[in-house]
């Protein structure tokens, strides 16, 4: 999808044209399809490798060979995650503004490359590691801490790869969907299977992170586990180069963040003017291309053409730099009605974050052998996978088709109810989390030479993933349907600001909650510590935030609901519109992931 950012908010038909690596008009029986497709997918694969291979271990690394404390760590893992999640905005405004998606996932995926090979170079290096510690005297906490120049190597790379993977994330599967021509039936049908196959990738990225890297991370080596990844970045960059000749580029258009801004600056600007008697006196009130609403009237501000505006412009075509236009207003309105929802969200992935922290963590004192093999703690993260690929099935083969059933919703379960259940799942989730943690750390003090079960920790994973299967899915297609028709890209980015608030609001919880028990409740040796407590915290949290969800969520009215009205004459055209990205939408729910 191309985002423009225009005078009065047209479309450039000429700007949204393919073209080939020349700057010529594309010719699709050379460029594009499955071929080009297929190369971009390779990006997408490397990068779940990497990411996850990293963050579903990473704890491990920095309590037992680090020898930091588990606040400290959980919160390394979460920051960083949220930063990458929280750079996926800048990518895509780099994409639309200037570089366009090809540039900008050639470069991201190159620098991940050298993200990881730091990385490398950071676990492998003897001088970057505190001197080892025995496990005994671990428990009475004389362990040496790595010391700020032993984790700057460390911090550098998880930083650069955060980086590379946000300029990945925010554009990889719209450049892969950009072969793809949506005016021609044929290969409209092809991108839709383009979305089922980019989930497809991920999945088997992650599963591959999880049971082998973390396999080979933890028994032969970090630096071997991380190498595997930096080398496939490697060959992803030159596979994604080897296809520059086949594939089909959009120009960038401008991004939509400097329409919102402007139109914020515009409304403050002319603050004390007085609002018309009747909207129509506003800058492009017939030409609109979405209706005028009566919400957030202050916005309405922008669009009103003063004196010093018809001095500086030309009439009926000024700059947008003076006045902007009504379509211009209603979409910023429109971006303004998701925060209440996108605020909801951010708890679920607080949750989330902690099946790669203090859950992985938990795994490290139990027992996790399956016969003679003993499975890495990490690689317990499988199970969330797993659950997230069958709730998916589940949802489209059984529980989506009943719904629509019983309602009569062409959708099944509107977008809203979908994140509701998933914030359920997250409550449930945490309860068990406490009841399974309480009994694991009774069980260690009453036999401390006989470790609890390592698969008592599957149901909290079961049902974190299951709430992912809905929560991710509905809200990503909340933040897709509900945004202005131009701001679909950004609209992503916005959710994935959401996953990262998630992280970044679990690292704050773990600094307060560290500080106020005095680091009693979070304490490297679990055994001693009280993170049952820390779980009950999230489901109490988790309450609170599904009540204010079913609140915010009873007001909101969906932008077909407000657009399709007797009165409006786009509302049969907005009707079809939504009709023919339902299938789309449908199977684009876990692009970002």
């Amino acid at each position: 999808m191309v985002l423009v950012s225009g005078h009065g908010g047209k479309k450039n038909a000429e700007d949204s044209v393919a073209v080939d690596f020349r700057g010529q008009p594309a010719d699709k029986s050379r460029t594009g399809g499955w071929l080009a497709a297929g190369l971009i997918l390779v990006t997408e694969l490397s990068e779940r490798i990497c990411v996850m291979g990293i963050s579903m271990n990473l704890v491990t690394y920095l309590v037992g060979n680090l020898n930091l404390a588990s606040a400290k760590s959980a919160t390394i893992v979460t920051n960083f995650l949220g930063t990458l999640n929280l750079l996926g905005l800048l990518g895509g405004f780099l994409a639309d503004a200037k570089l366009g998606r090809y540039l900008t996932v050639a470069i991201s995926a190159s620098v991940a490359a050298l993200g990881v090979f730091l990385l490398t170079l950071a676990t492998t290096i003897p001088s970057m590691r505190p001197p080892e510690c025995t496990q005994v005297r671990r428990q009475h906490h004389e362990c040496v801490a790595a010391t700020g120049n032993q984790l700057a190597l460390l911090y550098a790379a998880l930083y650069t790869i955060a980086a590379a993977g946000g300029g990945i994330k925010s554009n990889v599967s719209g450049f892969g969907s950009d072969q793809f021509d949506t005016s021609d039936p044929k290969e409209e049908r092809k991108m839709i299977f383009f979305f089922n196959r980019f989930y497809f990738f991920i999945s088997i990225g992650s599963l591959f992170a999880v049971i082998v890297l973390v396999y080979v991370q933890d028994n032969v080596g970090r630096g071997w586990g991380y190498g595997i990844s930096a080398g496939t970045m490697v060959i992803a960059v030159a596979v994604l180069l080897c296809g520059t000749p086949f594939y089909r580029y959009k120009k960038a258009q401008g991004s939509p963040l400097t329409v919102i801004w402007r139109v914020m600056i515009l409304a403050w600007k002319k603050r004390k003017l007085p609002l018309p008697s009747h909207p129509s006196f506003l800058n492009g009130f017939h030409e609109a291309e979405v209706p005028h609403t009566h919400r957030l009237r202050f916005l309405d501000k922008a669009a009103i053409v003063d004196e010093n505006d018809e001095k500086e412009g030309n009439k009926n075509n000024y700059s947008s730099w003076l006045v902007s236009s009504v379509t211009q207003v209603e979409e910023v309105k429109m971006v303004i009605k998701l925060i209440p929802i996108w605020s909801t969200g951010i708890l679920f992935w607080t949750v989330y974050s902690q099946m790669t922290t203090f859950t992985v963590e938990q795994a490290t004192f139990m027992n996790r052998k399956l016969g003679s093999i003993e499975i890495p703690s990490g690689s317990l993260s499988s199970f969330l996978i797993i659950t997230i690929l069958l709730f998916t099935s589940i949802n489209e083969k059984l529980i989506v088709p009943a719904a629509r059933k019983l309602t009569g919703n062409v959708q099944g379960l509107t977008s809203l109810q979908r994140i509701g259940i998933g914030l359920v799942f997250s409550i449930v989730a945490m309860v068990a989390a406490a009841i399974v943690e309480k009994e694991r750390r009774n069980h260690a003090l009453r036999n401390p030479s006989l470790k609890l079960r390592a698969f008592w920790l599957v149901p909290q994973f079961f049902l974190v993933g299951a709430g992912e299967a809905f929560a991710y899915v509905g809200q990503l297609e909340f933040f897709i349907r509900e945004a202005p028709e131009r701001m679909k890209s950004m609209s992503t980015g916005l959710f994935l600001s959401t996953l990262s608030m998630g992280f970044f609001v679990s690292s704050f919880l773990v600094l307060i909650v560290d500080k106020v028990t005095k680091k009693t409740w979070l304490r490297s040796n679990l055994d001693m510590a009280k993170l049952d407590y820390f779980y009950w915290l999230l489901a109490v949290l988790g309450v609170l935030n599904f009540t204010l969800f079913l609140i915010l969520a009873s007001r909101h009215q969906y932008k077909v609901q407000q657009n399709l009205n007797p009165n409006n004459e786009s509302g049969e055209k907005e009707k079809e519109l939504v009709s023919a990205s339902e299938l789309i939408i449908g199977v684009d729910g876990k692009e970002e992931a």
